[in-house]
């Protein structure tokens, strides 16, 4: 017992090298897993944090009915600990020194704004300021273009309504301006306390109540819960994953984060299994001679749970340390990248697929084959017959694949990814079993020699077992590392697709038929030539296959869209970034049907047939629904929920036409001269949002930059492992083909080589299957169009090649600079 003991003791095994790279394995796993998921929590709360601004708030609740909410609402808000700030928006004349104008009023209050800031300027040359605070009582800041159109300066009045306020800013930006219609005339801030004063708030007048709240998520989640009993259908709470703004942005984002975490989560699982399972291998003399000492095969059981939960302690323990600095480094280099403070959060939570990772991937992929090994007997485990065969490790391999991809579904909770990644894997092993067993038949044939091309031949022959082990794991790792690649260079083309620097960034509406013609020519002689014109008729959805709507469609009785006027409008061509889901675009000549945005057909359940009548004024139009169709919201294009074909149902409707362009910052007073010339015509300026996503989609670029670089690492790490792990044998042939006399540039070129050739067919495996799991990615949760990375395809292979190569002549540096024969005495 007392032998058994000390083969089994604690500093015996910090002096076998299988034991440290298990640990060194474990520690690089926890580090990698911890370090990504905690920067992808950190990046995550950054970003939703920043997009928040887009509402001035986590959330908004809007009163359309012209009524303010009750008092107890937000009181009960700020009991739980929310902040909370409300707004006015209505829109009115205001009057000037040289006439009136048709402004929109938003009243703030000193809340106001919780989330973001605002861009002020003092004077018209004055450099812009930020500030966290709107205007106080009795002062008023205006839209600088309000002031050209009253002749205005600062310091001077502006009637609003009874009230004569001072004008004392100019407002650049404000964090929540939107696609609302009261943007649509120039934009005045003033304190919601004045608003009584004006007079122009009366019984029935057209405005907006809206409430912010600000606080943590599971709050304003459980506050939401309390609330949505009480809500009427004017009603609407809304957050910034709700908006079509930046939500679907946002989304991917956040799906790319947990990709890179689950990738993260995938590698480090590889990597802990290589290292362990060659631990377990190298157990059999161990496991030998304590059955020969007489202890039991529960006994061998019970020690090496024990010594593989040490094992494990030390590894998350060592592995933390290392990724708590790496972390807090990171989080200061990304508060340098974004140019403002970035609060440091350590999200606990985070840390749990580490954790997971190491421990479920070390018994997973440890213990099987030593659970295996105590039923042997003791002289056939001496004699190198451990009685294991392929068929018998077939429930282990297929319980630890289980095991794995069990732990990338607690983490990402996205089925399609994990089906993504397996379905690719399965594409990579198929083709992996075709290649391996016509590489067996080629090398078969290939004779020994002094040619380093045959050694490096035939040593993959001799290896084959071993080569397709190695293969495996590095076309797995590559596929992986391309995978994400492929997702991020997908990702930032469509963002920059959908914003590019001339992206639209104004919308003019309400464009009278007689004056289209003239409001293109004013534009083209200004170097602004404006996009697609559209026609635009006011109508409401109201009967389904004859019966009123709201009936119809009972599953869900907020569907915004049955609760207001829709856009509707004709069209002769599907535009460019729509997409036909099902059905038919309009032919040539057809006069009939009614094309709808995919999302809202799926909330009212319409099918191909479904005949829709809208209420447009006293009159009803009834169509078939003829096609469905996707709509980029994002575009910054005119989108419509329906779409009508040409000399259809509304022809003989009134319509006016509406259409965005692109208009250089510096040619902005140009909007003075076009509102003077078609006064009926409603400039929506939308530049500043522009601005705004396109600082937010840099964040995000920038944390997948971060994100992948990580992962990258790993994959690295992962590939020293498995090239580690056949470390003594390669080193034991080395020195054995020095002591027959081979020379030292012989035996690196064909070591080097036949690790080129591994990591070629790896990298040609692993990017074929990542193309395929990009595919299934892209159309599962990025919601993109899939193309061929030939750009990617091409190089990898190569890559891969040169890097197994130069790992394969590391492995060589004792054999080629210490003698054979002591180098063989130090791997006995």
């Amino acid at each position: 017992m007392a032998a058994s003991k000390k083969l089994m003791s604690v500093s015996r095994d910090w002096r076998e090298r299988d034991v440290r790279v298990v640990l060194v394995a474990l520690i690089i796993a926890v580090a990698t897993v911890a370090t990504i998921a905690l920067f992808a929590s950190q990046l995550q709360r950054t970003l939703v944090s920043s997009a928040s601004s887009f509402l001035a708030a986590d959330r908004q609740l809007e009163a359309e009915n012209g009524r303010p909410i009750p008092q107890e609402w937000l009181e009960n808000a700020q009991s739980r600990g929310l902040e909370t700030g409300r707004m006015v928006e209505f829109s009115t004349m205001v009057f000037g020194e040289s006439g009136f104008q048709l402004v929109s009023v938003k009243a703030v209050s000193d809340e106001y704004p919780l989330r973001g800031e605002i861009e002020i300027q003092p004077g018209i040359d004055a450099p812009r300021q930020i500030v966290s605070q709107g205007p106080g009582p009795g002062q008023v800041w205006v839209n600088p273009r309000l002031l050209r159109l009253l002749e205005l300066g600062i310091g001077d009045t502006l009637e609003v309504g009874n009230l004569k306020l001072e004008i004392t800013r100019l407002l650049i930006r404000e964090p929540d301006g939107g696609f609302r219609l009261s943007s649509l005339a120039p934009r005045v801030m003033m304190h919601v306390d004045d608003v009584a004063g004006t007079g122009v708030v009366q019984e029935g007048s057209r405005v907006e109540y809206v409430y912010l709240f600000a606080g943590a998520e599971g709050v304003l989640e459980d506050y939401y819960q309390w609330l949505e009993p009480q809500l009427e259908p004017s009603h609407e709470w809304e957050g910034v994953r709700d908006g079509e703004t930046f939500s679907r942005s946002l989304e991917r984002a956040e799906r790319f984060l947990l990709l890179g975490g689950s990738l993260a989560v995938l590698l480090a699982a590889v990597a802990v299994a290589v290292a362990s399972r060659q631990y377990a291998l190298s157990q059999r003399d161990t496991v030998a001679l304590l059955k020969t000492l007489g202890l039991s095969s529960r006994g061998i059981g019970e020690l090496y749970l024990r010594r593989l939960t040490l094992w494990g302690v030390v590894g998350v323990l060592g592995g933390l340390a290392v990724a708590l600095p790496l972390f807090w480094l990171l989080v200061r280099l990304l508060s340098d990248l974004l140019e403002r403070p970035v609060d440091f959060y350590l999200d606990p939570s985070a840390l749990t697929p580490a954790l997971l990772t190491a421990l479920v991937s070390l018994f997973a992929f440890a213990y099987p084959p030593i659970r295996r090994l105590r039923n042997v007997p003791a002289m056939r485990v001496l004699r190198s017959q451990p009685g294991e065969t392929g068929r018998e490790a077939i429930p282990d391999i297929l319980l630890a694949v289980v095991a794995v991809f069990g732990l990338v579904w607690m983490y990402a909770g996205e089925l399609m990814l994990v089906a993504a990644l397996l379905g690719g894997l399965v594409l990579l092993l198929g083709v992996l079993g075709l290649l391996g067993w016509g590489m067996v038949a080629l090398l078969r044939r290939v004779k020994g020699g002094g040619n380093s091309w045959r050694l490096a031949l035939v040593g993959l022959y001799r290896h084959r077992r071993a080569s397709m082990a190695q293969m495996a794991v590095f076309a797995m790792t590559l596929m992986l590392a391309a995978t994400l690649v492929l997702v991020r260079s997908s990702l930032l083309d469509d963002w920059q697709a959908q914003l590019p620097d001339d992206a639209p960034n104004h919308f003019l509406i309400n464009i009278a038929p007689d004056a289209v013609d003239d409001v293109e020519e004013f534009w083209a002689t200004r170097g602004a030539p404006l996009e697609t014109l559209y026609p635009m008729v006011r109508g409401r959805l109201t009967e389904l296959n004859g019966e009123p709507v709201k009936e119809a469609v009972s599953k869900d009785e907020r569907v915004g869209a049955l609760n207001r006027e829709l856009n509707l409008t004709w069209m002769p061509e599907l535009p460019e970034d729509n997409r036909i889901v099902d059905g038919q675009w309009f032919g040539p000549g057809e006069t009939e049907g009614v094309s709808v945005e995919a999302e809202l057909a799926e909330k009212l359940g319409l099918q191909l047939g479904d005949r829709l009548t809208f209420t447009i004024g006293s009159s009803k139009v009834t169509e078939p629904v003829t096609s469905i169709r996707t709509v980029q919201w994002d575009s910054m294009k005119p989108n419509f929920y329906m779409a009508f074909p040409p000399d259809g149902g509304l022809t003989d409707m009134p319509a006016t036409w509406i259409t965005a362009f692109y208009l250089n910052p510096d040619n902005k007073l140009a909007l003075n001269d076009f509102s003077r010339q078609f006064p009926t015509v409603s400039v929506l300026e939308i530049d500043h949002i522009i601005d705004r996503i396109q600082q937010i989609v840099q964040q995000v670029t920038q944390a997948i930059e971060a994100i992948l670089a990580l992962i990258l690492a790993a994959a690295l790490v992962v590939m020293a492992a498995v090239v580690s792990a056949t470390l003594r044998d390669r080193q034991r042939e080395g020195a054995l083909l020095r002591t027959l006399g081979g020379q030292q540039s012989l035996l690196a070129r064909s070591t080097m080589l036949e690790f080129a050739l591994l990591g070629f067919f790896a990298g040609t495996l692993g990017v074929i299957a990542a193309e395929g799991a990009v595919y299934a990615l892209q159309a599962g949760m990025f919601e993109g169009t899939f193309r061929w990375h030939w750009q990617v395809m091409l190089p990898v292979p190569l890559i891969a090649a040169i890097l197994l190569a130069l790992f394969g002549r590391w492995q060589l540096r004792p054999v080629l600079s210490v003698s054979p024969m002591l180098l063989l005495r130090r791997l006995e």
